[in-house]
């Protein structure tokens, strides 16, 4: 996004943080206007004239408002709309970016009530877990994000792996994130990991072993990991024997090669 789009996305938030906390319901508050947020995103995109009206800078706040309530005041809660007048009423670089800045807004009120519900850490685990299966299987992914399915379509064919194994949080934000037009559904699925770890005050840290670890030899680096990082942890192990002995450990774009395949590839480049 540009300055003025990520300047209105920063006021639009602040209204949406406000309208959460002001709702004694709090996070099945939070868990309806994410849903209808994300209803409101794809009536944008299947109408390209209202998109580009409501985000018009050149026209008056007033008209972009009234028009926004006119369309979808009848189709979502008062504390929804709240949100979306706010952001019609921001400036956006351009129509798409007032949509992007929807999704996230979205994506913030589910994690947000997930968090009120104590589930924001299942929730970050099963979209980390989530994400791996979708990446591991190269047709399964190609079929979520084929341009000539539909969102209906795609989001059943997800709905036949989650339904009944994740919580309604997990699978309201991985429903909206394979029906993106654009991007890879496991990079998108990987983000909203993060961000829910970020919620947290954490960072994700993705352990390649050639064993399962113990729970205590999770906690273990977990908080040696805190200690090198300044902040706490979200441990995923992954076993994948190929790895021989020790692990590999990616916190963002770092890797630490501890392995013993690491070390042989090593000595190997080594070699005259």
């Amino acid at each position: 996004m540009h300055a003025a789009s990520r300047d209105a996305l920063e006021q639009s938030r602040s209204v949406l943080q406000s309208t959460l906390s002001a709702n004694p319901a709090g996070g099945a508050t939070g868990a309806k206007l994410g849903a209808e947020l994300f209803r409101v995103v794809d009536l944008l995109e299947g109408d390209r004239a209202l998109r580009v009206a409501v985000a018009d800078s050149s026209a008056p706040v007033e008209a972009r408002e009234d028009l926004a309530r006119s369309v979808l005041g009848w189709k979502i809660d008062e504390s929804t709309l709240a949100v979306v007048l706010a952001a019609v009423a921001s400036s956006w670089s351009t129509p798409r970016d007032l949509r992007e800045g929807l999704v996230v807004l979205g994506r913030e009120a589910l994690l947000l009530s997930a968090r009120d519900q104590g589930q924001l850490g299942t929730v970050e685990d099963e979209l980390f877990r989530l994400g791996r299966i979708v990446a591991g299987d190269p047709q399964f992914e190609q079929a979520l994000s084929s341009r000539t399915s539909t969102a209906e379509d795609k989001r059943a064919l997800l709905g036949q792996v989650l339904y009944g194994k994740v919580t309604a949080v997990t699978e309201a934000l991985a429903s909206q994130a394979v029906t993106r037009p654009q991007g890879m559904p496991a990079d998108d699925i990987d983000a909203l990991s993060r961000l829910a770890a970020e919620l947290q005050g954490q960072a994700v840290a993705v352990v390649t072993s050639a064993a399962e670890l113990s729970q205590d030899q999770q906690e273990s680096l977990s908080s040696k990991l805190a200690g090198i990082y300044g902040r706490e942890m979200a441990v995923h192990v992954e076993v994948d024997p190929a790895v021989l002995g020790g692990m590999v450990i990616r916190v963002g774009d770092e890797v630490i090669d501890g392995s013993l395949s690491g070390r042989l590839s090593a000595m190997r480049r080594s070699l005259p």
